[in-house]
């Protein structure tokens, strides 16, 4: 039916440390590899306490080496924030090591606060050349051309499949022109999904790296076995989101029994306004909402979130939505 794949943006739980985010990426990645997952991917996030995977590429390459078959990459790295010719270093150096493994997703938001922005060295109006930094960036990974006097080493030749990410119709549009896979982020910014994809399908042209579109949707989910088991795990989440508007971002924090207690009426509405996309609930109640939301948008493939307090709870989340027969496996 669809296929399903994992984004980890390796939350530090309350009481835990960045090394105890990094391990538990680790464990997951080989439990959702185990489990037929077909991509494991992390997110460049900078001056963020409770998000571990600042150092993308790094990430990668520690996941992609305690793995062996499930592809690695990051959803995405924020093009703006660096020079092509690094990128496709380092991810034709991860190519080089784990070959036919590495996608490289791409977006052009800062992935952080204006004044981390500055510390980037980074210039305001640098997404402005978001498109010719793709551009440059898939030909330093491409073969080599005669007179090409600066290449990436590696990368040159790597050929490293880009994604383009994004949660308007500008990402959509992009990768329709490139002839590139969209992941479009619904799992925080849910309200342009459906023109989006409509948009990317309806003027996608094919390219040399792919012959016909293909979208992915990003989502969250909590599964458990009750409904009010899981939806007591997605606290932690709730939280997350009002802390965001209170200007407060920190650790993940661990679920309480009455959300309600937490936000106002304001917080709440933003709050569920971009957790629109989550499916949170017994196997069951998921199975049934999943199989409508994937047939509502004509995703090929879920790239799902699961920011659970503890491990164990999340380790099983995944175990879950696994069983639920939405998979489509590779031939």
């Amino acid at each position: 039916m669809v296929e399903l794949s994992v984004l980890d943006l390796v939350p530090v739980s309350e009481g835990k440390t960045p090394r105890d985010a990094l391990l538990n990426a680790r464990e997951l990645a080989g439990h959702v590899e185990r489990l037929g997952y077909r991509r494991y991917w992390v997110a460049e996030h900078h001056n963020m306490v409770g998000i571990a995977s600042a150092a993308t590429s790094v990430v990668v390459g520690d996941i992609a080496g305690h793995t062996s078959t499930i592809r690695v990459g990051a959803g995405g790295i924020m093009l703006p924030n660096h020079s092509p010719l690094v990128i496709a270093e380092q991810f034709g150096t991860l190519e080089s090591l784990y070959p036919g493994r590495i996608d490289l997703g791409l977006g052009r938001a800062p992935g952080t606060d204006r004044l981390t922005m500055l510390a980037l060295r980074r210039d305001y109006s640098a997404a402005d050349t978001f498109p010719q930094d793709v551009l440059e960036l898939q030909a330093l990974l491409g073969p080599l051309q005669p007179g090409q006097t600066i290449q990436a080493v590696p990368g040159t030749g790597t050929n490293v499949p880009l994604w383009i990410l994004g949660s308007s119709l500008y990402g959509a549009q992009l990768a329709a022109m490139l002839g590139l896979p969209y992941a479009f982020a619904s799992h925080f910014a849910p309200d342009a999904l459906f023109q989006a994809i409509d948009v990317y399908r309806a003027k996608f042209e094919p390219s040399e790296s792919l012959s016909t579109s293909h979208a992915m949707a990003g989502v969250d989910v909590i599964i458990a076995d009750s409904d009010a088991e899981a939806s007591h795990l997605f606290t932690s989440i709730q939280m997350r989101f009002a802390d965001m508007f209170r200007n407060a971002r920190g650790y993940l924090k661990p679920p309480i029994q009455d959300i309600e207690t937490y936000w106002t009426p304001a917080e709440k509405a933003q709050a569920s306004r971009m957790l629109a996309c989550s499916f949170v609930g017994s196997p069951a109640k998921v199975r049934a909402e999943l199989r409508t939301f994937v047939e509502s948008t004509g995703v090929d493939e879920l790239m799902v979130a699961s920011a659970i307090h503890d491990h164990d709870a999340r380790l099983r989340s995944y175990e879950l939505l696994a069983g639920l027969g939405l998979q489509r496996r590779e031939a």
